[in-house]
């Protein structure tokens, strides 16, 4: 009873004393560190908050300002953001993640004072222009830094290796690659860090790093939990103890396409904690191995953009707690496995842009967790069966060879938010109608189904209302969907390749001025449009506008420059009239310009500033007149330049030689003059690879000076693999029409490899140049219809490339050189009305050439003309006898140079052997007899 008494004496007691304790310390002391205080108040001050969402604004649960509640006249303890020490009131923790923060972190910062602050957190705000300082090391307490998110730069200083109690550091997802981490640094860190159980390096620059070095990681083998060195540029081969680290749940190795990490994954038995593993865009090669199996843990399992062939091992669907796994591109080939663990949880599933085969799962359209399903690109049979769940949230099957109606069971998939279904052979129709309940769809991709029939003649006001990207390109669509109208936040809209008649409803041309404001892509090309243009307003945020192949009239609207963010402007083949605005030469963003094929006039926008953005610019095939505009010389970035077709007038844009990038000018069909001439520096037109300014009245001699610095036809790429063409873009392919051939032929793309220069049709005079000789990739080369005089060069044959050449309507004399036999890819020859005379070369490509690749050349004989290569006195009757009973010339000659009774021999086995071409060539060339000197000799026999 007695102790009772004492132990409830004591409990009184200190409750006592903890309560004055409380009510002292709440109106006596400020329990906020006077130092510390003062060190964040000048932090606050030092930054701006700003209103603007950052690109990774969706990370974030919210943003907030919580500085807002930091002044000097409160208690710095209970300031958002901030945790004290509650018997020091030292500050431990300052968390401002997404707090909107702008600013520079300077070396002298006062955050860099707080050496008793344990955690520190500044992830997602903007310091975009700050270096990661060597002050770092100051804060010697931290055991948690993130600085992830916040665009910091530099080197990593060598003394974050002081924070020896960090457990966790993330210092991803900034400017990819603008901190760089050397080896010294990584060793010091790993050295001293012997505690860290979080590592995220996500985008860090560690290229200079090796295998070796990450061997090191192994002396955290008892505390780290999780790694990311995700895009780090990491190179050499990965040993397979790295994947085998005791404890951890979190392994991140995923990097860019064109990387230079392996590894080998651990042979067998890998049993690990491992929860996720994202080894994405890493060299591994073959078979993926049958290693996950025990892996019991595992949610999610990246091995995407490899080099994986081989089938998809099955084992991957029995593990139980696998919730996401991606193996898209690679090269995986056979069925998708038919079997699931009945336990399953899998969510997500990417297996497009791979080989696959077969038909598609069962279990794919019932298991009741599955989210996303993504299977496109593939090569799978058979039809969409029909969906018993409707979890789905992601359904992708396009590029496939599947067959069968539209399936009704799709219209159910209410909780869609990404729907595409293009390029398979989908037939049966699609009622917009059973969209209606599509309350979440926000992109939606039936493009290139000519089967298909889709229905959108509907009034229904709640189609889709959350609709932001369609994608409707080629599916036999006669009208506007009316339901458009009603969208309020439409990014993406492609009508392309239909069969949409008529006016743009003004309800359309509303839209585009006054609210779709978010509009990034308009596709109307290839339709049957009529009337005016819609206009742009300078709110859109439109990159690419595309009306090309349409009947649209009128002008175009000086409006189109109020589109600020406008990259590609294509209205190509339409009925458009009038001039072209000047405002568009003055664009900043403008990339493509294409308004080919229009009936366009007046002059070429003369006020291209300098640092625009252009690539290629199309104008051709209108009634522009004029002189070239100067200013195109601003177009440093310029690729193609097509002005061919138009009234334009002047002399050679020689000053256009000074844009390194560009590789295709036409000028063709215009009223140019002059001499063609370049600079003697070695970079003038060096990557010029088509050439055309046929139709012209340019003269003087051939462009030596120019031919000479085409770099671009000089050296073909023969270890490319694969085809490769020039610039392109979404929506846009460069593409030219060129003369290939004799016939005028339309590129839709323009192959790296692909070279020509057309000269043709102009007052051009004097001899062909040898150095065209040698541009060895040079596929076409046409002269015809110039004052060309002298002899074809020998050192054409060295264009072992070329498939047509056309020197007609010129006057080269002299031989056809023997050597131009050996243009192994020579398909068209033309070099009928000259002045060459001798015998036509024979052998290779020579026997496939007609009459009309020599007609005109009075003094040409030989196969194929029918003039036999004898003296015109010799054109007598008996000759064809001669050739009827296969004893003639040849054999006389060979009589003559042999002797008499040898060649009477030879002769005789001519006339029963039928004078087979080898052995008169044979005999001639042994005794380098001339066909004209044989000519001579029996001439002077039969005399």
């Amino acid at each position: 009873m007695e102790s009772i008494f004492v132990l409830s004496f004591y409990l009184s007691f200190y409750m006592y004393l903890l309560l004055l304790l409380t009510h002292f310390t709440s109106y006596t002391f400020s329990l906020c560190n006077h130092h510390d205080k003062f060190a964040l108040l000048q932090f606050k001050n030092s930054l701006a908050i700003t209103s603007s969402k950052p690109d990774i604004w969706y990370v974030c649960s919210s943003f907030s300002s919580k500085t807002e509640s930091w002044t000097n006249n409160t208690d710095c303890c209970e300031w958002d953001g901030v945790m004290c020490n509650p018997v020091s009131g030292h500050v431990i923790s300052l968390d401002l993640s997404c707090n909107n923060l702008k600013g520079v972190l300077h070396p002298n910062s006062t955050i860099f004072q707080l050496n008793n602050l344990q955690q520190l957190n500044l992830a997602f705000n903007d310091f975009s222009d700050s270096l990661m300082h060597a002050e770092i090391g100051n804060l010697v307490s931290l055991t948690h830094l993130n600085l992830s998110n916040t665009g910091i730069s530099g080197n990593i200083p060598h003394t974050i290796s002081y924070l020896s109690k960090l457990v966790s550091l993330d210092l991803s997802n900034n400017e990819y690659m603008s901190l760089k981490l050397n080896p010294f640094t990584w060793k010091k860190l790993i050295h001293n860090a012997t505690n860290l159980r979080e590592l995220h390096l996500e985008d860090v620059n560690m290229s200079s790093i090796r295998e070796s070095s990450l061997l090191l990681l192994k002396n955290l083998s008892s505390s780290l939990v999780s790694l990311n060195l995700a895009f780090t540029e990491l190179q050499g081969n990965l040993s397979s103890d790295l994947f085998s680290l005791p404890n951890l749940k979190l392994l991140d190795l995923s990097s860019s396409y064109d990387n230079k990490l392996g590894g080998q994954l651990p042979k067998s038995n890998w049993t690990s904690p491992l929860r996720y593993l994202d080894l994405s865009n890493i060299i591994f090669s073959g078979q993926i191995p049958n290693v996950f199996e025990n892996l019991n843990k595992l949610e999610y399992l990246s091995l995407s953009g490899n080099n994986f062939s081989g089938q998809v091992p099955s084992s991957l669907f029995n593990l139980i707690q696998l919730s996401t796994l991606d193996l898209s591109n690679n090269n995986l080939v056979g069925p998708i496995p038919t079997e699931i663990t009945k336990d399953s949880k899998l969510e997500v599933l990417y297996l497009d842009n791979n080989k696959l085969n077969g038909t598609i799962p069962h279990w794919c359209y019932s298991l009741p967790s599955m989210f996303v399903l993504s299977l496109g690109n593939n090569k799978l049979t058979g039809s969409i069966g029909e969906f018993s769940t409707y979890s789905l949230s992601y359904l992708y099957l396009s590029k496939n060879n599947i067959q069968g109606e539209f399936p009704n069971s799709i219209y159910k998939l209410q909780n869609l938010t990404v729907l595409s279904l293009s390029s398979t052979n989908l037939s049966g129709s699609v009622d917009f109608n059973q969209f209606s309940n599509f309350k979440k769809l926000y992109y939606l991709d039936l493009s290139h189904n000519s089967f298909l029939s889709v229905n959108i003649d509907s009034s229904v006001d709640s189609i889709l209302p959350n609709l932001e990207q369609l994608y409707l390109s080629s599916c036999n669509i006669n009208s506007f969907p009316k339901f458009l109208a009603r969208l309020q936040n439409l990014q993406v809209l492609d009508l392309s390749n239909n069969k949409i008649q008529g006016k743009v409803p003004e309800w359309f041309h509303e839209k585009l001025l006054h609210s779709w404001n978010n509009t990034e892509i308009i596709n109307l090309s290839f339709n049957k449009l009529q009337g005016d243009l819609p206009l742009l307003s300078s709110t859109t945020q439109i990159f690419y506008f595309l009306a090309s192949n349409n009947n649209f009239t009128g002008q175009i609207s000086s409006s189109l420059c109020n589109a600020s963010s406008l990259q590609v402007l294509n209205l190509a083949h339409n009925n458009l009239k009038g001039t072209i605005p000047q405002c568009l030469g003055g664009s900043p963003s403008l990339f493509v310009l294409d308004l080919q094929m229009n009936n366009l006039s007046g002059s070429i926008p003369t006020n291209f500033s300098k640092g625009n953005s252009f690539e290629t610019i199309k104008l051709n095939g209108n009634r522009l007149e004029g002189p070239l505009p100067h200013t195109l010389s601003h177009c440093t970035y310029l690729e193609v330049l097509d002005l061919g077709g138009n009234n334009i007038e002047g002399t050679f844009p020689n000053w256009l030689e000074t844009l390194q990038g560009l590789q295709v000018l036409i000028l063709r069909s215009n009223k140019l003059h002059g001499p063609i001439t370049c600079s003697t520096t070695k970079h003038s037109f060096s990557e010029l690879r088509i050439l055309d300014v046929s139709n012209n009245n340019f003269s003087g001699l051939l462009p030596t000076s120019c031919i000479k610095n085409f770099q671009g036809m000089k050296n073909v790429n023969v270890t490319q693999t694969g085809l490769q063409y020039m610039g392109g873009v979404d929506y846009y392919n460069d593409s030219v029409v060129v003369i290939m051939k004799g016939f005028s032929m339309e590129l839709t793309r323009i192959l790296t490899t692909f070279t020509t220069i057309d000269l043709s049709n102009n007052m051009f005079e004097g001899e062909i140049p040898k150095v065209i000789g040698e541009l060895n990739s040079l596929k076409g080369l046409n002269l015809s219809n110039n004052g060309i005089t002298g002899t074809i060069p020998q050192s054409l044959s060295n264009l072992r490339n070329l498939e047509w050449l056309d020197m007609s309507r010129n006057h080269l004399k002299g031989e056809i050189p023997e050597s131009l036999t050996n243009l192994n890819f020579l398909s068209v020859l033309n070099l009928s009305q000259n002045q060459l005379e001798g015998m036509i070369p024979t052998g290779k490509q020579f026997d496939t050439f007609g009459n009309d690749s020599y007609e005109g050349n009075a003094m040409l004989c030989g196969l194929p003309l029918s003039k036999s290569c004898k003296n015109d006195k010799d054109q007598q009757p008996q000759s064809n006898d001669e050739e009827e009973s296969s004893f003639g010339w040849k054999s006389v000659a060979i009589g003559y140079g042999c002797g008499a009774v040898f060649g009477m021999l030879l002769g005789y086995n001519l006339f029963l052997t039928g004078k087979p071409r080898w052995l008169a060539n044979f005999v001639e060339n042994m005794f380098s007899i001339r066909l004209k000197r044989i000519n001579n000799i029996i001439g002077a026999n039969r005399r």
